[in-house]
């Protein structure tokens, strides 16, 4: 079993450490986190995670992941740029809007760089991660970590700002919805505690269904709906105020800002 280190250990860092825990495929005592504010990670500290400094979590893990914000990641690589140069190590970064090219730069081209990006559900084991690299055998490895912890994607670093914004992004995006039709069941009933159950064990049905199947959304709408019923009504009154195209828009807006996040 590979000792995994994460750089930056917030949100995203943290789901990842828990993820590999939870899901078997790291022991506490292989897994090192790192942040500025240590105190932070006293929890994990209690769980049997090693909570330690940069220098020493590169110097004992073949994994790196590098989850720190991109204003940061320069600084940071550079920093430990003589420790991973010491041994068979895989740098994996979690940093949006970043390359491949500048971080085999900034770390002297002498490690291989692969790319991920995962959403908070991989804390459950149900993210959905996707993965870009150049070098074969380290895109595997990097696959073989994450799919136990949801489904894993093998894609072009060209699309990985996509990525960032369908899969990382896209979490947000569902719990709005989300939180939108479970008001509604507030308002045409259910307590809130129940319209929430409600609505997202409907959701996760909704996305078992397409996933099981593999059927175009379209396909399983058309089982629900009936002619004259009360579902065809409800979806053409949504799309009458725009549901598919805020939807959509709002994917593409945030795909626009993605490069000012640097």
């Amino acid at each position: 079993m590979k000792k995994v280190g994460i750089i930056g250990a917030g949100n995203i860092g943290c789901a990842i450490a828990k993820g590999l825990v939870a899901q078997n495929v790291s022991a506490p005592s292989k897994l090192f986190l790192s942040r500025r504010r240590k105190e932070l990670l006293d929890e994990q500290k209690k769980q049997g995670l090693t909570v330690t400094d940069n220098h020493t979590l590169v110097s004992k893990c073949d994994i790196v992941i590098l989850a720190v914000l991109p204003g940061q990641a320069k600084e940071v690589v550079l920093d430990i740029k003589p420790f991973l140069q010491k041994g068979e190590k895989i740098l994996v970064s979690v940093v949006s809007a970043i390359s491949i090219k500048e971080l085999k730069e900034w770390s002297g081209n002498q490690i291989e760089v692969v790319r991920i990006m995962p959403n908070t559900a991989v804390e459950y084991g149900a993210s959905m991660t996707c993965i870009a690299g150049e070098g074969e055998q380290a895109v595997e490895q990097v696959r073989t970590l994450f799919d136990p912890l949801g489904n894993t994607m093998v894609i072009k670093e060209q699309l990985m700002p996509a990525a960032t914004i369908l899969a990382a992004c896209g979490i947000a995006f569902f719990l709005r919805f989300i939180r939108a039709v479970s008001q509604g069941g507030i308002q045409i009933g259910f307590h809130a505690e129940e319209a929430g159950k409600i609505a997202a064990q409907t959701a996760l049905g909704a996305a078992q269904l397409l996933m099981q199947t593999e059927n175009h959304p379209e396909t399983e709408i058309d089982r629900v709906t009936t002619p004259m019923g009360c579902t065809i009504s409800g979806l053409n009154e949504m799309e009458h105020f725009g549901l598919s195209s805020a939807m959509i828009k709002g994917i593409v807006k945030s795909y626009s800002e993605i490069s000012d996040l640097k």
